[in-house]
C-alpha cells in the first residue's frame, strides 16, 4: 500500500500545463532573439518588456523543474 501511495505522489507531480510553460518560455526567448538582431533601430521599450518577461518564465521554469519535479 506504501509503494503504491508513492507512485500516485510522483504522478501528482507533474500537471499538463508545465509542458504550455515550457512552449511559452521557448516562443518567448525567441521573439527576445529577434527584438536583439532588429537592423534599423532596436525597440527598447519591447526589449525591456522582453527581457523582464523572459527572466519571470525563467524563474518559473527553474521552480517547476528543480522544485517541484525533481523533488
Amino acid at each position: 500500500m506504501f509503494l503504491a501511495e508513492n507512485a500516485t505522489a510522483a504522478i501528482s507531480k507533474f500537471d499538463p500545463f508545465d509542458i504550455m510553460m515550457l512552449l511559452f518560455t521557448i516562443v518567448i526567448f525567441i521573439g527576445w532573439v529577434r527584438l536583439l538582431l532588429a537592423r534599423p533601430k532596436k525597440n527598447m521599450f519591447a526589449l525591456g518588456f522582453t527581457t523582464v518577461s523572459l527572466l519571470v518564465f525563467l524563474f518559473a521554469n527553474y521552480v517547476m523543474i528543480f522544485k517541484v519535479w525533481l523533488s
